[in-house]
């Protein structure tokens, strides 16, 4: 026995739509999930600009990232100045290195007289020495000019025994000159273990000084003059003997520079 099928319950033809369209209402909108909140903004109170109480923050804010901006763009340039600088200066000094082929000056001692040194009293000793310097300046292109403010000191150990100065004078290029000076010192006293190791060290005629000078020099090239460079020399000297005159055993110098 055949069923018969209710008209509404057949599918919608073809160019039908489901619902109640033909009324001309629309589909309502779905409501939003749970949790979900939808706030409506009047058109009115969108700003493009901030709001007048908020226009001097706005202001101070965009003022302080100028200020940062143009401080490191000041940094930068000096940064990019020093730089440039020390290049240019690097090419001068590898420049005149190239032309002049500059030397140090050497030295050496050549004579070491002592006098007043009394081992045998606990009296405080004056001792006096007489000190020959020789200086040799190799450069060809090159004068030195020794200025005013040195100083030279003898040592035994630790013990500054005597004082003095070098005289001034220039040294041409391609000179050796030769520079006596006269120290002294007044009451130094020695303890008794100097005393008795300078008497162990007198008995081997091997009496051993140190020599230490620091002068002011100033470099000639061609016809410019550096500013005051120090110069330092520290010389090991021995002796034969504490009575003039003395002859010098053996002598070994070294030496610094402080450019400034």
């Amino acid at each position: 026995m055949a069923e018969r099928v209710h008209p509404a319950d057949s599918p919608p033809e073809s160019g039908q739509f489901s619902g109640n369209f033909s009324s001309g209402e629309f589909p309502k909108k779905p409501a939003p999930p749970p949790s979900t909140y939808v706030i409506q903004v009047p058109k009115d109170q969108i700003y493009r600009v901030p709001p007048p109480e908020n226009a001097h923050r706005l202001q101070y804010l965009s003022r302080k990232k100028t200020n940062r901006s143009s401080c490191r763009c000041c940094f930068c340039s000096l940064l990019a100045a020093i730089f440039i600088l020390a290049v240019l200066a690097g090419i001068s000094l590898a420049v005149l290195y190239l032309v002049f082929r500059p030397e140090a000056p050497k030295y050496s001692v050549e004579g070491f007289s002592v006098s007043g040194i009394n081992l045998t009293s606990s009296s405080p000793i004056s001792p006096k020495f007489n000190v020959t310097v020789r200086s040799r300046n190799g450069n060809g292109k090159i004068g030195i000019y020794y200025e005013e403010g040195s100083t030279v000191d003898v040592y035994y150990n630790d013990v500054d025994l005597c004082n003095g100065v070098l005289p001034a004078f220039y040294q041409p290029a391609k000179n050796v000159t030769v520079v006596k000076t006269a120290l002294t010192g007044s009451k130094i006293q020695l303890t008794t273990a100097i005393r008795k190791e300078m008497r162990n060290e007198l008995s081997k005629k091997t009496m051993p000084f140190k020599l230490r000078i620091k002068a002011p020099v100033k470099i000639k090239v061609g016809s410019v003059k550096t500013w005051a460079i120090t110069v330092k020399v520290n010389c090991d000297v021995t002796v034969d003997k504490l009575t003039a005159p003395s002859k010098v055993v053996s002598t070994k110098c070294s030496h610094d520079v402080d450019l400034w």
